[in-house]
């Protein structure tokens, strides 16, 4: 499952993104979106996307800040050790919309289709990009048959762009896997969300991963727990087989 360096044409420009077929190749396989954290595309990434690979999915990684042109490599680590790291990255995150990231979505589905990857989509995103697998689901309703969220924030927040508000518009399953405690996402926004989703009828599960902080499941962020990245492993790969090979 080695991965192949390839580049997307979006409205706005030109994404990188890497991508990883599953054994025996991607035609006519299900494809995911893998969304990126606030760190971007790098090596811990790509291993999880191999991971998934490693299913049965063509898995895509896009770099969701392309728009910034070549920033480095950054540091899940230490990014935000530094107030001028952290500035760095706040304002790839703000300057980054969900709405272009939704209007980047469709290019990232039809550079999925043109590498054979003609099944059923699946999303997965982790920090910021939890945000963008629901809001994807709600954009590209036809397309995106599942979406899942670990440690994503903001997910039913006050904001317009809130993946709440747009229930009612997805069609795919839905996983949210929270962090025990997380400011980007408290209790409150899980309620709201919680009920945003049964009222728009929403095939959906929310469960909270107690003692698990903001960033578990990436192999590179300080927090890694080895043992809920597992049960994170076991909920996603169970959760796209119900829902992408149906």
């Amino acid at each position: 499952m080695k991965k192949r360096d390839i580049e997307i044409q979006t409205q706005d420009g030109t994404a990188k993104a890497g991508l990883f077929e599953p054994p025996g190749g991607g035609a006519g396989k299900a494809g995911v979106i893998l969304y990126m954290d606030a760190f971007g595309p790098r090596p811990s990434l790509f291993g999880m996307a191999e991971r998934l690979a490693g299913e049965g999915y063509c898995v895509l990684v896009p770099d969701l800040f392309y728009r910034f042109g070549d920033y480095g490599l950054l540091d899940a680590r230490t990014g935000f050790a530094t107030e001028e790291s952290a500035a760095k990255i706040r304002g790839m995150i703000s300057g980054t919309t969900q709405a272009m990231t939704m209007r980047d979505s469709g290019a990232f589905i039809e550079a999925l289709r043109g590498h054979g990857a003609t099944g059923p989509v699946g999303a997965v995103g982790y920090c910021m990009g939890g945000a963008r697998a629901l809001n994807g689901a709600a954009a590209y309703p036809e397309r995106i048959k599942a979406a899942a969220s670990f440690h994503g924030g903001n997910l039913a927040s006050d904001v317009p762009d809130s993946p709440h508000r747009r229930a009612a518009e997805i069609k795919a399953r839905v996983y949210v896997g929270c962090s025990g405690v997380d400011k980007s996402f408290p209790p409150e926004q899980s309620a709201r969300l919680a009920e945003a989703l049964r009222a728009a009828e929403v095939d959906h599960i929310i469960e909270n991963y107690v003692g698990m902080q903001h960033g578990w499941c990436v192999p590179d962020h300080s927090v890694f727990d080895e043992k809920g990245a597992e049960r994170h492993w076991k909920r996603l790969t169970e959760f796209f087989a119900e829902t992408l090979e149906a």
